[in-house]
């Protein structure tokens, strides 16, 4: 089977992208598969690859591509989580379709509608440039209709108390894109922006706690990578700094998904971005976002109707594809080889 590999700025790691088409349907014959997969990239130097997008022509009329995610687990090449999404891997998987055929050539101006099957999210991602070796996108997460801010609360308030090592630590909870556990810098036991990037092995320590019981809470399975969590602190001058968890160290920026929770959750009073972004003075419109790694853009379009407030669509800006290559993935060849022997046979 052709595997394509591709890298998204700003990811922790290149993402493999496979023809659906071509693997098995069923759960456990599939994840049988990517472990095969995920042992040949290994003795291929690729053992740092844990993101796969699977993708297809969609057969719905309102979209281009249809997508699943799969996070590999490190360490354990049978360990997948199929809960959640990756936006840097639905640009990758965009990239690498464009280039095999599945979707037509990548230009300025075009636009790409996702179906994320994982958990129903519809991205509209536009294309900002084609260069020699990179495309550059705008992903928009969409609301149709829009959605009550109060439905992304995963317990249903702003705010909900964590026993973590028997402290009580206020924390926000909310999905969109990716589901979130957002700390604020009394919760990561920080003073502010300027401890936060440091290299500091006791905060990373205690958030990965404070996702570990926030999945408690929530009655998730402990091995899950699902929530996520991120602090987010005042930075001043209308903007915030976030620092994100990924598998299986920090996130070098910030996910795309985690971007779009972000900008979803300043939009819902009480929560710990939204108190955040009062303190940094935010006054409305995108805000900017600094990570380890550079500065996001975020803009959440909000308004409020029969006074309940509700969320139409979040773009996150300027993201870039690269393209590695492709090439036979030795172990799943004989899943493409019966794919084309039944083709054949169906056309004689």
């Amino acid at each position: 089977m052709i595997g394509h590999l591709a890298y998204a700025v700003g990811s922790p790691c290149p993402t493999l992208v496979l023809d659906a088409r071509h693997l098995p349907r069923q759960r456990e014959p599939l994840l049988a598969a990517l472990t095969e997969a995920r042992r040949w990239l290994a003795a291929a130097g690729g053992e740092h690859v844990l993101k796969i997008a699977l993708i297809e022509p969609s057969t719905h009329p309102l979209f281009d591509l249809d997508y699943r995610f799969v996070q590999a687990l490190p360490g354990d090449p049978a360990g997948f989580d199929l809960r959640g999404s990756c936006g840097h891997s639905v640009l990758c998987a965009i990239t690498a379709a464009a280039e095999t055929g599945v979707l037509p050539r990548l230009g300025p101006g075009m636009r790409v509608r996702v179906n994320v099957l994982n958990n129903g999210d519809c991205l509209a991602c536009e294309v900002e440039e084609v260069t020699r070796g990179t495309t550059g996108f705008t992903m928009h997460f969409l609301h149709a209709p829009p959605k009550p801010v109060s439905r992304l609360l995963l317990t249903g308030r702003p705010t909900t108390a964590l026993d973590v090592d028997g402290e009580r630590v206020e924390v926000s909870l909310v999905s969109a894109g990716n589901p979130y556990v957002f700390v604020s810098a009394s919760g990561a036991r920080i003073s502010g922006a300027d401890e936060l990037f440091g290299d500091d092995p006791d905060l990373f320590d205690r958030l990965v706690r404070i996702r570990g019981a926030a999945a408690a809470h929530l009655g998730w399975p402990a091995e899950s990578v699902f929530p996520k969590v991120a602090v987010t602190v005042p930075a001043g001058g209308g903007r915030i700094a976030a620092r994100a968890v990924s598998v299986p160290t920090w996130h070098p920026t910030l996910a795309l998904t985690g971007a779009a929770c972000l900008g979803a959750a300043i939009g819902i009073p009480g929560t710990v971005p939204w108190l955040a972004a009062r303190e940094a003075r935010y006054d409305g419109g995108a805000i900017h976002v600094d990570t380890p790694g550079g500065s996001v853009e975020v803009l959440a379009a909000v308004r409020v109707r029969d006074r309940e407030r509700e969320i139409a669509w979040i773009t996150v800006g300027n993201r870039r594809v690269v393209l590695h290559g492709s090439f036979l993935i030795e172990s799943l060849a004989h899943f493409q080889f019966k794919e084309t022997v039944e083709c054949l046979s169906v056309s004689a």
